[in-house]
């Protein structure tokens, strides 16, 4: 397995280019399931998480293109197996998002209950739910759902909470459902509005696209389109951090900032330096953060996908902060790792009890999950000495090239391949 090692104390300085999103991309790229047509999309991240979504659209029939400018081009005319298989339904959650194009054109699925970061128990029922509302018949066993519609009915729906995938999966069906469905109580991710965008793309009757309720009339087919993948506000968010904790001046380029509207807010309340354009921000930091309470919820309120990541800034902070997670309930697993850098957290059932310390030192430190990997990277930006992160496979799911883009900024971060040691 690579590992990442890194020598902290190093400020930053340059220029970092925001990559496409990963929440987004993956909806986008099951979205293709739904038309006989070509679908050409641009700003496609480099991630595992990606490269696993386009083997899963190839063994069941889809053909792909991929450039290494980030284009990529689908075509789904020739499915031909509706099976999404364990194999690769196990390492990523976002594999659920094929069960509603497939159930919406083709009538049925069967998809491996999945996997992915061992965060939380993040539950299928709404997409099931979901489905039944607008008729199609829902069989669960030996680790499969199997999923039945000659044709999907409007519906209204409700959901029992904000589910981003969910509503994903909803709108995906209803785009090709007969008649007229309401979704209530959707996600407003703004990875869920550019799915949205790419569908009315496609030929797709959406009203609401951004807010809680979404109305959905029903086509016969969609077309072919093309699309930008919107900029990744935690990718952004996550070097905004890295430039609070380990100081210096950065401008990030191609990022959309009214989206980080709520990651920003605390950063300046934590003394950061942040300027913005229509798509650029340059964050400046030249002293220690103030400590600042975070409490995660849904968009447009704070992101989960930024909580660890807050927490190793607030670790070396001036001052006690609280952090408190309400959409996981295991995400906190990253608390002992910063713990071995020399930070002092104390977790309380949901909270977080971060008593901010003058420096942290070099360990051994181990990631347990995406946003995880990413707080020890900020941390050992931080620390004495040499860190050395393993398993950073976590990293690689939803980080372009980080360590790339952190050097080309003056840290000092290399990867070791495979089984290599230092």
């Amino acid at each position: 397995m690579d590992k990442l090692v890194i020598t902290g104390g190093m400020q930053l300085s340059g220029e970092i280019t925001v990559s496409g999103a990963k929440n987004a991309a993956l909806p986008i790229l099951c979205a293709t399931l739904l038309t006989a047509d070509d679908v050409h999309l641009s700003n496609v991240p480099n991630l595992q998480d990606v490269r696993t979504t386009l083997k899963l659209l190839k063994q069941m029939g889809v053909q792909s293109e991929v450039f290494a400018d980030g284009r990529v081009t689908l075509n789904a005319a020739k499915v031909d197996n509706l099976v999404a298989p364990y194999e690769l339904v196990k390492t990523m959650r976002a594999s659920i998002l094929v069960l509603g194009p497939l159930v919406a054109r083709f009538g049925e699925a069967k998809v491996a209950l999945p996997g992915g970061c061992a965060i939380g128990a993040r539950p299928v029922d709404q997409h099931i739910k979901g489905l039944q509302a607008m008729g199609a018949e829902i069989n669960i066993e030996h680790g499969f759902i199997e999923a039945r519609a000659k044709r999907l009915k409007g519906a209204r729906i409700v959901t029992d909470m904000i589910t981003v995938t969910g509503t994903e999966n909803l709108l995906m069906e209803a785009v090709l459902a007969e008649g007229k469905t309401v979704i209530e109580n959707a996600a407003r991710e703004p990875e869920v509005t550019d799915l949205a965008h790419l569908l009315v793309k496609m030929g797709a009757r959406i009203d609401g696209i951004g807010t809680d309720r979404l109305v959905i009339h029903g086509v016969e087919k969609l077309h072919g389109a093309k699309h930008d993948v919107v900029p990744d506000r935690i990718e952004a968010g996550t070097f905004l951090c890295a430039v609070a904790a380990a100081g210096g001046d950065v401008t990030l380029r191609k990022v959309t900032p009214s989206l980080l509207d709520a990651v920003t807010v605390k950063l300046r309340e934590a003394g950061v330096t942040i300027e913005e354009g229509d798509d650029w921000m340059r964050v400046r930091m030249d002293k220690r953060a103030q400590a600042v309470n975070i409490r995660t919820s849904e968009y447009p309120a704070f992101p989960t996908d930024m909580q660890a990541q807050f927490m190793a800034l607030n670790a070396i902070a001036n001052g006690m902060s609280q952090v408190v997670e309400t959409i996981f309930e295991n995400r906190f697993m990253h608390v002992q790792e910063l713990n071995r850098l020399g930070a002092s957290i104390i977790i309380d059932d949901n909270t977080a009890l971060v008593n901010g310390v003058n420096k942290l030192s070099g360990a051994k430190v181990m990631a347990t999950d995406l946003r995880a990997s990413a707080s020890l990277v900020i941390a050992a930006m931080c620390a004495e000495g040499k860190t050395l992160i393993d398993r950073i496979y976590h990293l690689d799911r939803g980080y372009d090239r980080m360590e790339s883009k952190l050097t080309a900024v003056g840290a000092n971060v290399r990867r070791i391949k495979g089984s290599g040691s230092e």
